[in-house]
């Protein structure tokens, strides 16, 4: 129930360093604040990820903000993460401004072209506050970056912008908490210090007993009040910023069925594979490119932001050989979007879209060819897989096209497309059913499909099919999110939160 009147207010979370748990805690935020009455929505002015979503309007936008529109009850619009970065190299980026590409940019150029961004963002940041009454607004990486801050709009740049308070988090689980937490407020000017009306130590494991002083002499330090400490908590929500923490757990589970999903360089939407983490008897586990496949039962080459890069290192590492010895002893092997293409006998990229190279080979376990294109397929997705009669659904992003094969069934009959009737078709199959390719990223979140396609891995191994008991996964999201919130909520004192975000920046 709503205890305070709240209207056009914004709480800024920021923290001392990337993947100190930014993400998921406005998550929470947005999903108490909801419970308790109030009309929310999420925003981040920058994103860099690959792990990205196209909304129902067919735009891209950053996956994390996704995750959040969810947590407040919201559609995703893209006005919830203006920009959005998407590394092709270790200096350039692919740059999509309100959900389009606009073109790829190294460091230095983007670092120059940012002030004329800063008007849009202020401009979609207020559209978005008229129509909210609470909007929790991630940062990005840390404030204390003392080179960036020339036009920011991302972390104190942007609370001024939404006149926001802002309430800083650290991570205790790497170390140094104290440290980063004091040393960020350290490197921040006089006016920024007045913005952090409190801080966050999150990701905590022991005892909260033997913490409490080091918590007292921290506030005598920064000066400002210390909001909560959060536990350790492993969730199984699609946070972008979490591949370390995912990566980590995921394997950890023992099953008949093993899943090897090869970790590409330029791995995208790794959240494809969530899903499969709720069957019973399935093992997911990500394996480098340096690393043994072992004898899984099937494969998965994921997305790739650069598929013909990924091409050149699965070539270098021997591992396309390693993925080609799978097959030949059984394994399944399946391709999803970038992995799709390089499943074909060729990619070709004759304007040099994604690199210098015109033309590629690929691991030629599916008879097709994929040529890149400047434009790129931006589109929510659904049909009925040609293989076990299941419907299925999804999103697509995509520059290449795969040419029609003529050797080769095709995978899915699409009639659906951004919401409007359609008629065409997705990704090959082989004539022995061993080789998927498709470009409809989240595929594995049909339990129809997924279920089926277990039980064929289990008849394949010999043993018995399975009545999975698996919950919608839209609705075990749900879950996951009050989980979340019930945490957070818990472990925060949620009555001075109240206070900072009634007060604003003035108090």
């Amino acid at each position: 129930m709503k205890s305070i009147k709240i209207k056009n207010k914004a709480l800024m979370i920021q923290g001392t360093a990337s993947s100190v748990g930014k993400s998921m805690l406005t998550t929470a935020l947005c999903r108490i604040f909801t419970q308790d009455g109030y009309n929310v929505n999420p925003f981040k002015s920058q994103n860099m990820s690959l792990n990205s979503y196209i909304t129902h309007e067919g735009h891209e936008m950053g996956r994390a903000q996704v995750m959040q529109a969810e947590a407040a009850g919201k559609a995703p619009v893209v006005e919830m993460n203006p920009i959005l970065l998407k590394p092709t190299s270790d200096r350039k980026s692919q740059v999509i401004i309100e959900g389009k590409v606009f073109k790829d940019m190294d460091a230095v150029d983007y670092f120059a072209f940012k002030k004329q961004l800063k008007s849009k963002i202020s401009e979609l940041y207020w559209g978005l506050a008229h129509k909210s009454d609470v909007v929790v607004i991630e940062g990005a990486g840390s404030p204390a970056e003392i080179n960036l801050k020339q036009e920011d709009f991302v972390n104190m740049g942007m609370a001024q912008i939404a006149k926001a308070p802002v309430i800083l988090v650290g991570d205790i689980d790497r170390g140094g908490v104290f440290a980063s937490l004091a040393g960020t407020m350290l490197l921040l000017d006089e006016e920024e210090k007045k913005l952090v009306k409190g801080v966050i130590i999150n990701k905590f494991r022991g005892s909260l007993e033997i913490l409490q002083p080091g918590l007292k002499m921290l506030e005598d330090i920064i000066k400002v009040p210390v909001l909560g400490v959060v536990p350790y908590y492993h969730h199984y929500l699609e946070d972008e910023d979490s591949v370390a923490d995912w990566l980590q757990h995921v394997g950890d589970k023992q099953g008949d069925i093993e899943i090897a999903v090869v970790s590409l360089p330029y791995m995208s939407n790794f959240t494809d594979f969530n899903a499969l983490r709720l069957y019973e008897g399935v093992r997911v586990r990500f394996v480098r490119l340096h690393e043994e496949l072992g004898e899984p039962d099937a494969v998965i080459i994921p997305g790739t932001k650069s598929t013909i890069k990924d091409m050149l290192e699965l070539k270098r590492s021997g591992m396309d050989q390693r993925i080609l010895s799978c097959h030949q002893k059984g394994s399944v092997v399946f391709g999803i979007c970038g992995g799709f293409q390089i499943l074909g006998s060729r990619i070709y990229d004759p304007l040099k879209a994604e690199s210098e190279l015109e033309s590629i080979e690929g691991l030629g376990l599916l008879d097709c060819e994929t040529v890149f294109k400047t434009e790129k397929t931006t589109t929510l997705s659904e049909g009925v897989d040609q293989v076990f009669g299941c419907k299925v659904k999804g999103y697509e992003i995509h520059m290449g096209e795969a040419l029609v094969s003529n050797n080769e069934k095709s995978f899915i009959d699409l009639n659906i497309r951004n919401g409007k009737e359609y008629k065409g078709t997705d990704g090959f199959v082989n004539e022995s059913g061993t080789v998927f390719g498709t470009y409809i990223h989240g595929i594995f979140d049909s339990k129809g499909f997924t279920g089926s396609f277990v039980n064929m891995l289990r008849k394949r191994k010999g043993l018995e099919t399975l009545s999975f008991e698996v919950p919608d996964y839209w609705e075990f999201k749900e879950q996951q999110y009050d989980e979340l919130a019930d945490v957070v909520r818990g472990s925060l004192d949620m009555k001075k939160i109240y206070e900072i975000l009634e007060e604003g920046i003035n108090a």
